[in-house]
């Protein structure tokens, strides 16, 4: 059963605000809200509606893959249950002592398994490592071309502000120019 989607109530700004029903939420591009904080495992996929990051539909099958086996092998539940497998195992294989292993106590079988996830293991997480520079890269990027598009809009505001400032002084000048010919016609006798 979904959850209904917390309503959001934006300022006016249009920046979004808490509402008493959940947290806030920012606009997707086709109008459905996404929340922002749903739970502490969720932020590391803050950068997914990050404008400089492709997400979701624009990844390849093998992106998409990559990112998700690098939160899941990259979290704590990951360890703790591969722990209790590797437990589990050694446990019902001594137990089975009467009835007879599958893997005798040395585990060969076990470590094969082990080296097995060992070799495919660091494949995924130099793909998963591979991916993480895609999107810091992607980051990095649209920073740049943030941080270009600032400076030229302060560029724009400091060539106005220049100018604004010259017409300023050209008013200052023709003013001062009237008073001294008001002073001129006022002194003058008639």
């Amino acid at each position: 059963m979904a959850r209904p989607r917390p309503t959001t109530a934006t300022d006016d700004r249009g920046i979004a605000a808490p509402t008493p029903d959940g947290p806030p939420s920012s606009p997707e591009p086709d109008g459905a809200e996404v929340p922002r904080h749903r739970h502490p495992r969720s932020l590391v996929h803050l950068w997914d509606h990050h404008p400089g990051v492709r997400s979701h539909g624009d990844l390849t099958r093998g992106e998409r893959a990559a990112d998700h086996l690098r939160n899941v092998m990259g979290s704590w539940r990951f360890v703790f249950g591969f722990l209790a497998f590797m437990a589990l195992w050694a446990l019902l294989n001594t137990a089975f002592l009467v009835f007879g292993q599958w893997d005798a106590y040395p585990f060969i079988l076990l470590n094969l398994f082990l080296s097995m996830l060992a070799g495919l293991q660091g494949a995924i997480l130099l793909i998963a490592a591979k991916r993480a520079d895609q999107i810091s890269s992607e980051l990095a990027q649209h920073d740049y071309e943030t941080d270009r598009r600032a400076a030229a809009r302060i560029e724009e505001v400091h060539r106005r502000l220049v100018a604004m400032a010259e017409h300023n002084e050209a008013l200052l000048e023709e003013n001062r120019t009237l008073l001294r010919h008001i002073d001129a016609t006022l002194a003058a006798p008639s």
